[in-house]
This record gives C-alpha cells, structure tokens and sequence, in this order.
C-alpha cells in the first residue's frame, strides 16, 4: 500500500501563517494543525479574552475537521498551549461546551508565547 496523505484547506479557518498546512489526511487519520484565535476574515486576534480567544480557536478547529469531512466528535486527541495556566479552568468552561460527551484525551501545556501575541492554541489528531 502506497503512502498518500491529503492537504486539507479552508478559508473557513485562518490561512496558514508559515509553510505549514492546516491540516494532512493519511488513511483514517486527520492531523490538524494548533489554531490561534484568529478571525479568518479579517486575520485578527479576536480579543483579549481568554474565554474569547478559546471558543474561534476552537471554531477555527471545528472549520478544518468540517472541511475533511468530519465533526468534533471524530476527535482523538487534543493539545492545548496557553500563555498562562491559570486560564485552565477558564478553557475548560469553554471546551466543554464543544465535547459534551465522550471527550477526547486532551493535553493543557503552558508555554511562554504564541504567535501574533494569542494566549491559547489548540491542535487536535481525528479520526474519520
């Protein structure tokens, strides 16, 4: 069997800002790449707000996974970076309105910046 990854795109989520993908389908597999909190129309860091900042960075992700043909419940794996994690509970608040059930293993890994100054991104590994 011959090796075949897809480059998923949508300009539904936020253009990639380096040479990276948004995300790359093998097989059953969907990598997608972290989403900041930027709004794709306008490539703006939607505010200030942590609880703001997590719900585009996951509609951002909710965008990729639609765009391969798939759903947040298709989601395995997640890893969240935040600037601060105090933000924890405050991500989570947020988070938990996008899996309500059967929520995927997840990582919460504070690091010391992002880019275009977001406070939280999140990648995610599916299943489709």
């Amino acid at each position: 069997m011959a090796f075949q990854k897809q480059v998923i795109s949508t300009d539904k989520a936020p253009a990639a800002i380096g040479p990276y993908s948004q995300a790359i389908k093998v097989g059953d597999l969907l990598f997608m790449s972290g989403q900041i909190p930027v709004n794709p129309l306008n490539g703006e860091i939607v505010s200030e707000n942590i609880e703001a900042q997590a719900k585009q960075s996951l509609d951002n992700l909710k965008a990729v996974i639609t765009a391969a043909g798939g759903t947040l419940e298709n989601i395995v794996k997640t890893t969240i970076f935040a600037v601060n994690i105090n933000d924890f509970q405050a991500v989570n608040k947020i988070y938990a309105g996008y899996f309500e059930k059967e929520p995927p293993a997840r990582s919460f890994v504070a690091v010391k910046e992002l880019p275009k100054g977001a406070k939280i991104e999140i990648e995610a590994i599916a299943y489709i």
